[in-house]
Parts: structure tokens; C-alpha cells; sequence
């Protein structure tokens, strides 16, 4: 049924617009949001160093990235302290035992339709640039780079400050 839903189909990619009475916003870029640079953590930190970080920056959630530049996954304020009161895991932990590895990825050239999809399911999004990059032999691959982290606030921020324009 999910291949029936509109929803579900831009969320992943297969569909554009389907809306047919699509608000003012549906198809500007991800890009206008101006998203401020996001705290990123790399996975040997542990989760007590993790929860410090995130309490002094003000931050919710960041993401997770392997000095490869692979996207491991989001690690919540939250879900950490969950974990580690519930003795799921240990303060000495790598961030790595409490992320949540199952996470939505929009591009920057995406719609704010598309972020809108996502967002009705999601908490967040991780907002991700491809680069293509070069080895020293000559051989290229593409990498994606976090941009930012996106939630529905952010949206309605912006939603609500253009609207009053």
C-alpha cells in the first residue's frame, strides 16, 4: 500500500508534486532555509562526553559521522540519557550503542514539499551535499557531506516569517 501512498512516494524520491493546491512554499529549495553548520560527533566518543556537548552547545540531536565521512547516524540528547538510566548502556559507552542508524537524508536542491513529506514522520532530516571527490589514481566517488539538521520547527519558522512579509 505504501507504493499507493502520494506521501510515501515523495518521501522516497519516486514523485515530485502531487499536491494539486500546494501552498506558496511547496517548491522553493531546501537551501533557503539557511541552516546554521551542525555539530557533528565522531563515533569513538562516548556517550557521557556526548551528553556534555550536546547540554553545553544547546543542541537536541547531531549527527554521527565516521572520519570517512560515512553517516553512522543521529545521536539524541534523549534517547543517551534513556539509555544509559535504563542501563541499556554505559556513560563510558561509544556514542555508536544509543544512535538511531534508521534516519532520513534531503538534499539541498529538494523541495520544501518534499522536507514537509518527510517531516510528517520524522523528527528530523539530515540535510546532505553530494561532492564528488578524487583519489590519487585518478578515480572519483561521490560523498555526501552533512549540511545541517532539519526539523519541522525549522520549517515553520520559515513558513511563518515569509507568510507575515
Amino acid at each position: 500500500s505504501k507504493f499507493l501512498n502520494d506521501k510515501w512516494m515523495i518521501k522516497n524520491g519516486f514523485l515530485n508534486d502531487v499536491q494539486e493546491h500546494k501552498p506558496w512554499w511547496w517548491n522553493i529549495k531546501v537551501q533557503k532555509l539557511n541552516l546554521s553548520a551542525p555539530l557533528i560527533l565522531l563515533p569513538e566518543v562516548s556517550c557521557q562526553k556526548a551528553i556534555e556537548i550536546l547540554q553545553e552547545k544547546g543542541y537536541d540531536q547531531a549527527p554521527v559521522v565516521a572520519e570517512s565521512g560515512l553517516i553512522l547516524g543521529m545521536v539524541t540528547l534523549s534517547n543517551t540519557l534513556t539509555s544509559v538510566l535504563a542501563g541499556n548502556a554505559q556513560f563510558s559507552d561509544p556514542v555508536t550503542k544509543v544512535i538511531y542508524d534508521q534516519f532520513s537524508k534531503i538534499g539541498l536542491e529538494d523541495s520544501l514539499g518534499k522536507l514537509s513529506c518527510i517531516l510528517e514522520n520524522d523528527h528530523f532530516a539530515i540535510v546532505v551535499h553530494e561532492q564528488m571527490q578524487f583519489n590519487g589514481n585518478g578515480s572519483s566517488f561521490m560523498k555526501q557531506m552533512v549540511f545541517g539538521v532539519v526539523t519541522a520547527m525549522d520549517l515553520l519558522t520559515f513558513v511563518s516569517r515569509n507568510d507575515m512579509k
